[in-house]
């Protein structure tokens, strides 16, 4: 029993990351803006825009998939209304490897 147990532990601790959580990006000046890093991972892009989101509340009320865009989200996701799926192919455009 014991090795079982010792050998499940040792299988987690192997476990490899997905090339998208090393790989550093750097950003566009006007996303760099809004996250607070030149360089990031694709993940800790989008969730710091999240956290912009939510602190500027830029969540349509009723529609809670539509991100309404201020001034300086404007300038990397367009002016109109984004649905939130949408986001990710937007920001493409402001990553580079």
């Amino acid at each position: 029993m014991a090795k079982k147990k010792a050998k499940a532990k040792a299988k987690t601790k192997t476990k490899k990351k997905s090339g998208l959580t090393q790989t550093t990006y750097v950003l566009s000046e006007e996303l760099a803006v809004i996250v607070g890093s030149k360089k990031l991972t694709r993940p800790q892009v989008v969730k710091q825009l999240w956290v912009y989101i939510k602190k500027h509340k830029l969540q349509d009320a009723k529609k809670r998939r539509m991100i309404n865009p201020d001034q300086k989200l404007s300038e990397v996701i367009g002016k109109k209304p984004v649905d939130m799926l949408k986001l990710a192919g937007l920001l493409s455009k402001h990553i580079k490897k």
